[in-house]
């Protein structure tokens, strides 16, 4: 993994959601199960998010927050998707979350193509999802854009070519986001393993170390902070 964060540093920053707002006007969330300030809040719904997150951004004077890489959260309990009765239980992020209230424009970190996409419709899962594919330096690479609305999968077909900057979805809102808070799961994956339209962006204890080298930090190439 190690020539893969040597390229991903050394790669100007992308922004790949509302390029339009400053890096100046993002905060850090922490939604991890430790958190102290979730303590106060009974949050259960899409909407108790939607209303923290806004109270938090409006404290904040900030635009959209962002966070979770590797972040332990207890937010997946209520679906099945992250435990059943065969598999450990998956509560550690392995992507980084931008959230905004808003129905906000997505927008590829890189020239590259589709390589998948797909509606995972099971609750507290990606909903409308996007995966691009990228080389660079004989490097693949690829980068997943989840809880997408269901409008930016539309006339889009594998092997579509797409530019670094180019818009290519919108922030999809709940229920069909996977009935989440808007926001946008952004994650970088070296090996899809063969998936399409899907790829785990929650890890369990047990495999995270696997996640971690298949899925480095995509702070390395937002250079958010």
């Amino acid at each position: 993994m190690h020539k893969i964060t040597t390229l991903l540093s050394n790669i100007k920053a992308s922004k790949v959601i509302s390029p339009e707002i400053n890096y100046d006007d993002y905060v850090g969330i922490d939604f991890s199960e430790t958190s102290a300030d979730l303590d106060s809040y009974a949050l259960k719904t899409a909407t108790d998010y939607e209303i923290y997150i806004q109270k938090y951004l409006d404290k904040k004077n900030a635009k959209i927050a962002f966070g979770g890489y590797t972040e332990v959260r207890s937010l997946y309990k209520r679906s099945t998707v992250f435990k059943n009765t065969t598999t450990d239980e998956r509560n550690i992020h392995i992507g980084l979350d931008l959230w905004v209230n808003e129905q906000a424009t997505i927008h590829a970190a890189l020239d590259g193509e589709i390589h998948s996409f797909q509606n995972n419709k099971s609750l507290g899962d990606y909903g409308p999802t996007l995966i691009l594919k990228h080389e660079a330096n004989d490097l693949i690479f690829h980068t997943l854009y989840g809880h997408l609305s269901e409008e930016s999968l539309e006339n889009k077909k594998v092997g579509d070519k797409i530019t670094s900057g180019e818009k290519i979805g919108t922030l999809g809102l709940p229920p069909n986001n996977g009935d989440y808070a808007p926001h946008l799961h952004f994650q970088i994956i070296i090996d899809m393993e063969n998936k399409a339209g899907d790829y785990p962006g929650v890890s369990s204890k047990e495999k995270l170390e696997h996640y971690k080298q298949n899925c480095p930090n995509p702070n390395l190439l937002l250079k958010i902070c």
